[in-house]
């Protein structure tokens, strides 16, 4: 039996997040700085949607804090011997605290809005105008920072996104004290802190969905197990492709392993060298585990799973 596997560059140096950890550090800076700015003004003026947009901050606090924590985590090397896949689990946990995180914070928004509902208490209209064009100008700065890493790590994309729907609710802020201010009725503020909250929620699901989809090792988003086993199959000298796995190790990283079966006559070497190939160049799986058996080998047989 012929077995092999393939691997990127080392895990320091092929980590994109790690790369770009000075600029998550000032995209980190400046929202947490204005996340306390946010918070004492939205006290100070009454304001439920400056209230819940720094609820939304403080989310987005805790993740670039996890991002840069778990960056330098994923790229510290393993000392311990144990570790056989590294560390870079780190950042799939981190992003699981965010979702708690968000979760929390849309319900409290939410609940407090459905309290207030009825009610009309005094909203300081140009606070709420001032607040948030200075936050808009914040994220359209940590925007700049992030967005060249995103185009390389999906670790600096979630933490740009981030920031993008910071920036939309500082424009959901102004929005509410325009309407306030053209109206007279602060009933805007309720409605645009719910319509946040909301927002919050549904994202925070979907980021739920991705870190789950990855502790539960699916295969890859796009990634379909069958076709993958198809292009094997269909290689020069396979026979037959059996007990394949295709999971996701943290973000832009994934890994496979295969049993290959080779046809009579077939150079074991070559077949290992193309399945290498195939899983690098067309589905970017840096990191591939494969076996490849004789036709008349059955001791995988016996496998359940």
């Amino acid at each position: 039996m012929g077995t092999g596997h393939s691997h990127g560059p080392a895990p320091v140096a092929g980590h994109a997040g790690g790369r770009y950890r000075t600029r998550l550090a000032g995209a980190f800076g400046l929202t947490a700085t204005f996340f306390l700015v946010e918070l004492v003004a939205g006290f100070l003026s009454g304001s439920l949607a400056l209230i819940s947009d720094a609820g939304h901050m403080a989310a987005d606090v805790v993740a670039l804090g996890a991002s840069l924590v778990a960056t330098r985590i994923a790229t510290r090397p393993d000392t311990s011997g144990r570790r056989t896949y590294g560390s870079y689990r780190a950042e799939v946990f981190a992003s699981g605290l965010t979702v708690l995180i968000m979760l929390g914070v849309g319900a409290y928004v939410l609940l407090e809005a459905v309290s207030r509902i009825g009610e009309a208490p005094e909203v300081t209209s140009g606070t709420m105008l001032a607040v948030g064009l200075i936050g808009l100008i914040v994220n359209v700065v940590s925007m700049l920072l992030l967005r060249s890493g995103s185009k390389e790590s999906l670790n600096v994309k979630g933490a740009y996104y981030e920031v993008v729907a910071d920036a939309a609710g500082s424009v959901g802020v102004m929005v509410a004290g325009v309407l306030i201010l053209t109206t007279g009725q602060p009933v805007w503020d309720v409605v645009v802190a719910a319509l946040i909250a909301v927002f919050v929620i549904v994202r925070a699901l979907s980021l739920g969905r991705q870190v789950l989809s990855v502790l539960g090792q699916h295969a890859p988003a796009g990634m379909d197990p069958e076709a993958v086993a198809g292009v094997l199959g269909d290689l020069d000298g396979v026979a037959q492709v059996h007990d394949l796995h295709l999971w996701t190790l943290t973000s832009g990283m994934n890994v496979a392993t295969a049993h290959l079966v080779a046809a009579d006559g077939a150079d074991q070497a070559a077949v290992l060298v193309a399945a290498r190939d195939v899983l690098r160049d067309r589905y970017g799986i840096e990191h591939a585990t494969l076996q490849v058996e004789p036709a008349d080998h059955g001791a995988c047989n016996d496998l359940t799973w």
